[in-house]
């Protein structure tokens, strides 16, 4: 992480945070869907297992690297894909990682941001 004022440090850390739950939450309301499945008895109790087993080494543990090793990077990140936006966030921690967002911005518009859909884990 670049050199921020602790002011601007807790500003990465509490939005890093609040992005992190809003992802967390958005892949296990996908592991509740397939909890609802494995009750109405339309999938086995071992396919429950290994959907399980998939999203803690998948989604789980990705999510928990992004989020606990990037910091700036991973809010800009959740700015330029729609997880946080860009309205909520103070402007000084904006003005902070303009140059992080700018990165993500060139990715997006050059085709080559990779996003968080379908097995982006892998």
């Amino acid at each position: 992480m670049a050199k921020y004022s602790k002011r601007i440090k807790r500003l990465i850390r509490e939005w890093a945070a609040e992005a992190y739950e809003r992802e967390l939450r958005r892949e296990l309301t996908r592991l509740q869907e397939s909890m609802a499945e494995w009750q109405r008895g339309e999938i086995s109790s071992w396919e429950m297992s290994d959907r399980i087993h998939e999203w803690e080494v998948g989604p789980s543990r990705a999510l928990f690297k992004h989020y606990s090793e990037s910091g700036d990077l991973s809010v800009a990140y959740a700015i330029v894909v729609g997880v946080l936006d860009q309205e909520e966030l103070p402007a000084e921690l904006l003005e902070a990682i303009s140059g992080s967002l700018e990165f993500f911005r060139s990715l997006r518009e050059s085709g080559r941001l990779r996003e968080r859909e379908g097995r982006w884990w892998e």
